[in-house]
Formats: structure tokens, C-alpha cells, sequence
């Protein structure tokens, strides 16, 4: 099912969609598919431990389904945040690896340059040149 929800998205992707055709084709083709994946969640829930991993991975899902599944609503909106866990993992990359800089003032440093490259790419500049 997730396969299919995915399908979707790159179709709206390679079909240059605006977010009008992108919410009309979810509400066509995604929301029968996550229609049917609640139904299943709520068929297996009952057949599967409560506090086992996957009895509390259902509870948290059917907890905030109505949240999940708001994406479909607005052709603006992702199915995940992949393109911002993507951007801010050197961040997160960076703050371990400043632990072992060697010096305070080389992290010091390293952060100077850290900031230098993310305004250049964030303005434009072609950083394969550098």
C-alpha cells in the first residue's frame, strides 16, 4: 500500500502538477488506499498485543490518522518530510563530529565554514567549483 502511495507521488512529480491536479488525483487514486489500509489497521489492531512493538505502532498511526492522512487535502502539502530531514541531517551529522574536532577552535572553524558553504548554496552559488 505504501508502494502505491508512493506511485501516486511520483506521477504527480512527473507530470508537472499543480496543486489543484495534485489534490484532485490523491482524493482519486490515494484515498482509496489509505482508506483500505485504515480499515486493515483497525481489523489487525484487535489481533495483536496492545503493548507489543506493533500493537503500540498501530495505536500511535490510528491515534493521528486524521493528521497523516491531511496531505491529501492540499496539493502543496508532501506525503513526507524526507526533503527536510534530508537538509538538516548534516546539521545533525556535524554536532557529533564537532565533539571530536580536535580543539575548541577547530570547531570553531569548522562551523565558519559549515555557514560559508549553507549561504552559498542557499543562494545559488555552484559549490562543484569551489
Amino acid at each position: 500500500m505504501f508502494q502505491d502511495l508512493y506511485d501516486i507521488e511520483r506521477e504527480t512529480r512527473e507530470g508537472n502538477m499543480d496543486p489543484d491536479a495534485i489534490r484532485a488525483l490523491r482524493l482519486e487514486k490515494s484515498k482509496p488506499v489509505l482508506d483500505e489500509m485504515e480499515t486493515w489497521m483497525r481489523e489487525q489492531i484487535i489481533l495483536v498485543a496492545p503493548k507489543s512493538a506493533i500493537g503500540v505502532a498501530m495505536a500511535y498511526t490510528l491515534n493521528l490518522w486524521p493528521r497523516l492522512i491531511r496531505y491529501i487535502d492540499d496539493g502543496r502539502l508532501n506525503i513526507d518530510n524526507n526533503l527536510i530531514e534530508n537538509s538538516i541531517r548534516p546539521v545533525a551529522l556535524g554536532r557529533k563530529n564537532y565533539l571530536f574536532a580536535g580543539s575548541h577552535e577547530a570547531a570553531q572553524q569548522a562551523a565558519v565554514i559549515y555557514s560559508l558553504l549553507g549561504t552559498c548554496k542557499i543562494n545559488g552559488s555552484n559549490l562543484s567549483r569551489i
